[in-house]
C-alpha cells in the first residue's frame, strides 16, 4: 500500500460539505452540529449578503416565494426562512473549534464575512478560509485583512497559464492555496503547489475508493457529504502511513 506523502498541515482538514449534507438538511445548524459529531474537523458552505447586510450560509441564494425563486440579497434577514443562519448563530451553536469554508457566491460580501467572524469569533480567523474562483477578489481581500485564508476555488482545465505559474502567482499574491475537483489531482500537482507552499485542497471526495488515493497524495484537506466515511477514511489511511 502506497505511504501517505506528506502534506502542509498537520493533518488534512476533513469539511462536512454543507454540513452532514447526506443526512441532514444542509447549511443547517443541524447539518453543521451533526458534521462535527461525526468528528469532522471543518465546516462548509456557501455565504451570502442579505439587503441589510448581514452574513447568511445558503447553497442556493434564492428563496421561494410563490411561484418564483427571489435572491437572498434581495431579503432583510428577519424576512428569511428560519433554518438559514447567520455566521454568529453558526458560531453560537457550534463553537470555534473547527476549520470553516466558505465560498463567496456574493462578490461583494468578502469584507461583511470577515467582519462578522472577526465579530462573533475572531480566534476563528485564522481557521477561516475564504474560496473564490475571482483572483483579483482575493487579492483584495488580501490587502483588506492579512489573518484570514484566502483559497482559489478552480479546475485544472481552466489553469490556461499551467499549473506551475498558477502555484508561483498564488504564492505571490499572498493567496494561500488551491481548491479542485479530487479527479484533477495527482500526487505531483499536489507536491508542485507544495513547493510554493500553497495548500491543496479536493472536493466532492464523497467514497472509500476516491478518498484514500486522494488522501495518499498529502492533500491538505477534503470536502465531502458524508463525514462520518471521511473520518473513518482519514484515520486508516493515517494509522498505515
Amino acid at each position: 500500500m502506497q505511504q501517505r506523502l506528506p502534506s502542509l498541515l498537520d493533518s488534512p482538514i476533513l469539511f462536512a460539505h454543507r454540513g452532514a449534507r447526506a443526512y441532514a438538511r444542509e447549511n443547517t445548524i443541524e447539518a453543521f452540529q451533526l458534521g462535527l459529531w461525526l468528528g469532522a474537523s471543518g465546516l462548509e458552505s456557501d455565504v451570502w449578503l442579505t439587503a441589510d447586510g448581514e452574513v447568511v450560509l445558503d447553497h442556493d441564494g434564492v428563496v421561494r416565494r410563490g411561484l418564483r425563486n427571489r435572491p437572498i440579497s434581495g431579503f432583510r434577514r428577519a424576512e428569511l426562512p428560519a433554518h438559514i443562519p447567520t455566521i454568529g448563530e453558526l458560531v453560537e451553536a457550534c463553537g470555534t473549534d473547527y476549520h470553516l469554508s466558505l465560498d463567496l457566491k456574493d462578490p461583494a460580501c468578502g469584507p461583511a464575512v470577515i467582519a462578522a467572524v472577526r465579530e462573533a469569533a475572531p480566534g476563528l480567523i485564522p481557521k477561516l478560509w475564504l474560496c473564490s474562483p475571482t483572483l483579483s477578489l482575493l487579492e483584495t481581500l488580501r490587502a483588506l485583512d492579512a489573518d484570514v485564508r484566502l483559497v482559489d476555488s478552480t479546475r485544472l482545465d481552466k489553469i490556461k497559464e499551467g499549473p506551475e505559474r498558477r502555484a508561483a502567482y498564488l504564492a505571490n499574491a499572498g493567496i494561500d492555496g488551491i481548491n479542485m475537483h479530487h479527479t484533477c489531482w495527482n500526487g505531483g500537482l499536489v507536491a508542485l503547489f507544495h513547493r510554493f507552499e500553497r495548500t491543496a485542497f479536493a472536493w466532492d471526495v464523497q467514497f472509500e475508493h476516491v478518498l484514500q488515493p486522494v488522501l495518499r497524495m498529502g492533500i491538505d484537506a477534503v470536502y465531502s457529504d458524508w463525514p462520518d466515511r471521511m473520518v473513518d477514511v482519514a484515520a486508516s489511511v493515517s494509522s498505515s502511513s
